[in-house]
């Protein structure tokens, strides 16, 4: 735990552009709010790792946003029904159930097509928000941080050992 910290740290410190991070930050997104087993967290997963997007914060956004997932299941179903239930749409998802890759996806299940639709719609948000944050961490919260007392303890610890250690 103390290493995904340091590395996390170590990300925030680093010369990594802040939209890089905030595109790690929306692919964990997706990856953590949509069902696992599905075959567009493939294409996710795979995006990820061809874009060497920062993967400590991939994994970290996939956790968190996995656990509000579970929170957020019925609103998804909910989402997902009201979506899939639409009578103009009916006609293009007849069709692409009637190919393989529209059976394979899953775009059927009510918790998959809500989940879906509710990441692409908040991701320019996440994006935004996760650039913002990352911006104002390193021109004014690292050097405040570094001034307080709790953070100078920090520095004869393991953890700081352990960052010091990753940032080469």
């Amino acid at each position: 735990m103390l290493t995904l910290l340091a590395k996390l740290f170590k990300a925030l410190n680093s010369e990594t552009s802040p939209w890089a991070l905030a595109m790690a930050m929306v692919l964990g997104m997706f990856l953590g709010l949509t069902p696992l087993w599905r075959v567009h967290n493939l294409v996710i997963l795979l995006g990820a790792l061809i874009f060497r997007v920062n993967l400590t914060l991939f994994l970290l956004s996939f956790g968190l946003f996995s656990g509000i997932a579970y929170l957020l299941d019925p609103m998804f179903h909910d989402f997902g029904l009201a979506i899939l239930q639409a009578s103009s749409w009916q006609g293009i998802y007849e069709a692409a159930y009637a190919t393989a890759v529209g059976r394979v996806s899953q775009f059927y299940h009510t918790i998959t097509m809500g989940s879906f639709v509710f990441s692409l719609l908040i991701s320019p948000v996440v994006a935004v928000v996760t650039y913002f944050v990352v911006n104002n961490y390193r021109k004014r919260i690292q050097k405040a941080l570094l001034k307080l007392k709790v953070v100078q303890m920090l520095r004869g610890s393991r953890f700081w050992q352990l960052y010091t250690d990753l940032r080469g």
